[in-house]
Order: C-alpha cells, then structure tokens, then sequence
C-alpha cells in the first residue's frame, strides 16, 4: 500500500514499507482455537466415569451455572451418571474460621491417599456481599494436597446461598462419586446456618475446634454440637498440648449432657495438630469406628435415604420459590405492595396474602 506521506510534496516526510511477514517457525503448527469444543452428554459421562479430572471440571462448572441451557444439560449428565455415584464416604468439616480447616484437610487428604483411596475435597468459599465475588483460594492452603493426582480439589462460590453452602454441592458430589473417588470431604465456610445443609449431605459431621481461646464451650451453639459425630481439637502441639487435653475433657463432659444420637453413636474427642500431622491417624481411626458402627446398625442406609428424600424437597421448594419471583405479574404487583406498606396503607400481612393470592389464582387459570 502505498503511503500519501511519500509524495513530493510532503518534503522531509517518507514512511518504510515495513518489514513483511516471516514464515512460522514450525511449519507444521495448526492454528489454536480460542474456543473449547461444546461437550455432548454423552461426552461428560463417558469423560467422568473415565476419571478425566478436567471433563469433571467442566462437569462442575456446568453444573454451578445459572444459564437455563447449561442446568439443563447438567441434569442430563446427574441423571446418567447417578447409577454410579453413592459408592463414597461423604464427610463434612466445619468449625470456626481460623480452627485450621484447609489445613487439617491437607492432612487428612494425605493420610487417605496413602491408604489408597481417591479424594475429592468440595471448600465452599464465602462470597462477598457487595461484590458477589470469592478469592477461591483454599487450594493455596492445601499445598501438599494440590500436587498429588489422586485428589481432586474444587473450591466453589457460595454465591448467597443460604449459610453460605454451595447450591449445588449435592449434585457435585455424585459426579465426583461417579468419575471414582471414594472419599468426599465437604468443608464450610465456618459455624452457621451452613452446617445444617452440609449435615443433610454426609455421613459424617467432623467438628473442628482449638483450644486455649478462653472458655471452649462459649459460643458454641447446641445445634452444632448436636450434628458432631466427632470433635477434634486441633493445634495440639507444644505448649498447647496440656489446653487441648484440658478442652477435650470439657467437650467430653458437655456431650455426656446431650441426648442420645440418633444413630445412637457416642461421638468422641480427640486431639491433633494439622500443622505438624500429629494423631491423624487416630482421627481417622474414629471415623473408621463409626462408619463400621453405622453400617452393622443399618443407620447409614437410613441416613442416606433421609438425605434423598430432603434434597428432593429442597428442590421443589427452591423452583417454587424461583418460579414465584421470577414471574412479571407477580414482580409488578410487588412493587405496588411495598410502597403501600411503605406508605403505611397496608400491612405487611395482607399485602404478602394479597400476593400469594394472585399468585395462586393466575396458577388455576
């Protein structure tokens, strides 16, 4: 092309043509495509059940999604990879930030990998309020973990749902069952509503607590205390060690005042040190006891059936609710209701019936 600037009668201006293009180094490169294929169903399923992590990966992603094409396709691969799942030790860990949770899985991570099993550890990650975002950065405290190809690592948002448990942590859970990992840790964010929901999904409810940070048992919520199936208290290390025991004997007394389980198992308390990977092992001995107990008591295939039939409501309830806010009608309509009870012509009471009202009469037509 040639260039204006080169005509006499811009004088003292020239512009180079420039260098021309150089052949490829390789001659025999392809170009890359930016874009991953779209995977079919039966492409996740054959991916998950061959133990591919990153078909996984994108098995979770699908099914994170909010898009109604990807939940779609996500239901698809749950409903064919289901007669493969269930084959897994489903346990949950909570305590209170900073008891050493990401680390203690580290730990435990290991010690069942040398057992020869495979591992999939689920961290829900707190979302921000504001900002919705999450750091994701659980993986960065599981270091030895990370870098052993038996486990498989999914830190997920929690995204504002309700204590902070991923949404869709249960269905997460049969595609890792499916692709052959036989052990399934679940972490929360820390002691809250979400153990609640992380209870309806295991086997067994790990709590995790430190010792001399004063009184031990102040601030721990009865509830919580209830849904252990096992206490571990954690940085029993140094001079720590003498606190631990002290705070073990205390929890050990308070449980004694709690009703029976209704797996009418006792559960007990140990001390350990995440950190320096002390007593892990008797940790692991507990869980070992328990799921021996519960499976001759025929309590872990009541449970599990309980569990079922709780995510099934879970999710009619949750369509429900999406169905109802979501619809136009019902969204104009609320925005009439609220500055009339802004305004102080109606009450909160009768203008939510009014809702319903409408709402269940447009169903009926």
């Amino acid at each position: 092309m040639e260039h204006p600037e080169n005509d006499k009668a811009y004088k003292g201006l020239t512009v180079n043509s420039g260098v021309t293009s150089q052949p490829c180094v390789n001659p025999y490169r392809r170009p890359r495509s930016t874009r991953r294929p779209q995977l079919t169903v039966s492409d996740y399923v054959e991916g998950i059940l061959k133990g591919n992590v990153s078909v996984l990966g994108q098995a979770v992603t699908l099914v994170e999604s909010l898009a109604d094409h990807h939940q779609a396709l996500a239901q698809e691969v749950i409903e064919k990879c289901l007669p493969y799942s269930g084959n897994s030790r489903r346990i949950g860990i909570t305590g209170v930030p900073g008891a050493g949770k990401s680390t203690s899985i580290d730990a435990f991570g290991l010690h069942v990998i040398n057992q020869g099993h495979k591992l999939a550890v689920l961290a829900i990650d707190p979302s921000s309020e504001r900002s919705r975002g999450s750091i994701l950065g659980d993986k960065t405290r599981m270091e030895k973990l990370s870098l052993e190809k038996d486990a498989f690592i999914r830190p997920s948002p929690s995204a504002g749902s309700l204590g902070g448990v991923a949404r869709k942590t249960r269905e997460t859970i049969v595609l890792c069952e499916a692709a052959g990992y036989d052990t399934i840790f679940v972490e929360t964010v820390g002691v809250g509503q979400s153990e609640t929901a992380v209870h309806s999904m295991v086997d067994f409810f790990l709590l995790i607590q430190l010792a001399g940070t004063g009184d031990e048992l102040q601030g721990i919520k009865r509830g919580i205390m209830e849904m252990a199936d096992g206490i571990a208290i954690n940085k029993a290390d140094g001079d720590n060690i003498d606190r631990a025991n002290l705070a073990a004997a205390q929890f050990r007394n308070a449980l004694h005042l709690f009703p029976p389980t209704p797996s009418k198992w006792r559960p007990e308390v140990i001390t350990y040190s995440g950190y320096y990977e002390i007593g892990i092992d008797k940790v692991w001995d507990m869980i070992d006891r328990y799921f021996d107990y519960v499976k001759k008591t025929g309590f872990f295939e009541k449970k599990r059936n309980e569990q079922a039939k709780y995510w099934m409501i879970e999710t009619i309830n949750e369509q429900l609710r999406n169905n109802f806010y979501n619809t136009p009608e019902v969204k104009a309509l609320l925005e009439q209701k609220e500055l009339r009870v802004l305004n102080n012509e109606q009450s909160s009471f009768t203008a939510a019936k009014d809702v319903l009202d409408f709402y269940f009469d447009s169903l009926r037509k």
